[in-house]
């Protein structure tokens, strides 16, 4: 995801496309795959870039709440952040180097949907995230 695709969105929804946003927009997209706040800001300061940590997580909160960012939560129980795009759509995550895809529903709105009429919930919203390991790490692992 590019920088500028991350600004438009913000844009779009009418925030200000603050000198911090944008620095934030911009160390996302430098990540193929997850990465985490600490991450962000480790880059930030190698880079020395003023940006504080109060910002850089309101920043991501706000990137999350609108769809360019997708909290995962890994299976180690911490927490990371991919960027994507704002329509629905799930991830898979290499579990050793973090690179992730978009995947499609496959059917998972269908699950939904008959969860919500078994159950008698209304579902508002739901995420799957699925972790393994990519065709380039299963490459090595065979390799070593």
């Amino acid at each position: 995801m590019l920088a500028n695709t991350i600004l438009t969105v913000l844009d779009d929804a009418g925030y200000r496309l603050t000198q911090p946003r944008r620095v934030v927009a911009e160390l996302v997209a430098e990540h193929d795959g997850h990465f985490t706040a600490a991450d962000l800001a480790a880059s930030a300061t190698r880079r020395r870039l003023d940006l504080s940590r109060a910002t850089l997580f309101r920043s991501l909160d706000l990137m999350t709440e609108l769809g360019v960012v997708e909290r995962l939560d890994l299976p180690s129980g911490d927490h990371a952040y991919v960027p994507c795009a704002p329509a629905h759509h799930h991830h898979v995550v290499c579990s050793r180097c973090g690179r992730s895809s978009d995947v499609e529903d496959c059917g998972v709105a269908a699950a939904v949907e008959e969860i919500a009429r078994r159950s008698g919930y209304r579902i508002d919203s739901h995420r799957l995230e699925l972790f393994g390991l990519c065709r380039h790490c299963q490459t090595r692992r065979a390799l070593a």
